[in-house]
């Protein structure tokens, strides 16, 4: 298992740790605030409000807690400085790694992922340092529920979609960067509303790792990233094999 399906599913489980502390509201909250505030209220004009709002219910987020945090958004609320940041460096193993985070203190969040990289084995770099070993593309989530692969390949492929990955648990659509909007809309009039869409970073290739020490220092590195109140998202481009994961799990 490779990529960024083992990372989605190795994160799967981290994440409902994450849920009992509230740490993913907080993240779709603040997701939620920021795209409000960079475009319209309205989720009908706003495609990445309405990917927010449909993160948020997906996780049975409270329809109040949801309008809230849209109308702190678009009333601008004072102290709400919110920037949209990007980290890149190595993990364990020569593993790239992109930190995405939104921030109200970019001194603070900087060193704290510095502090993360670099107590776990890795080393924070320049912006651009990894970013060229990943695609950026348009990444558009299902549930496995609302229809069968062969219909979703048909109907992503019709709406200009470059790919579809299909399993147990859903299906993966991606497409280029700029099409993002269009794709999701043409899928959302066949399927309804996705339980997920987002610009995402996906890599190129994977880096094999294989020694025990090392899998276990980077899979502690990306679980302490994902903790962080200011990070939304973490990217990688590791391999581990699955009895290696399960051997580190059990």
């Amino acid at each position: 298992m490779a990529g960024h399906s083992q990372f989605k599913n190795i994160m799967h489980r981290k994440g409902a740790q994450d849920a009992k502390r509230g740490k993913i509201f907080t993240k779709l909250i603040r997701e939620l605030t920021i795209s409000a505030k960079m475009g319209l209220p309205d989720p009908a004009a706003n495609p990445r409000l309405r990917a927010a709002i449909q993160a948020a219910r997906a996780e049975n987020m409270p329809k109040d807690t949801i309008e809230r945090a849209i109308k702190r958004g678009a009333g601008g609320a004072d102290g709400d400085n919110w920037e949209e940041v990007r980290y890149e460096g190595y993990g364990p193993a020569s593993v790239a790694i992109i930190v995405e985070a939104l921030t109200d203190n970019r001194n603070r969040t900087a060193s704290e992922i510095r502090t993360a990289f670099a107590k776990n084995g890795g080393n924070l770099g320049e912006t651009n340092s990894v970013s060229f070993m990943f695609d950026r593309v348009g990444a558009i989530r299902y549930p496995a529920g609302v229809g069968d692969p062969d219909a979703m390949f048909e109907a992503a492929l019709e709406a200009g979609a470059n790919n579809v990955e299909s399993d147990v648990e859903g299906h993966d659509v991606t497409c280029q960067s700029d099409q993002l909007n269009l794709v999701r809309e043409a899928l959302e009039a066949k399927f309804g509303p996705p339980a997920s869409a987002r610009l995402d970073w996906r890599p190129q290739t994977s880096v094999p790792v294989t020694d025990e020490q090392s899998a276990q220092t980077l899979l502690k590195l990306l679980e302490l990233l994902e903790d962080n109140d200011d990070v939304q998202r973490v990217q990688a481009n590791f391999d581990i094999a699955q009895e290696l994961i399960e051997r580190l799990s059990a």
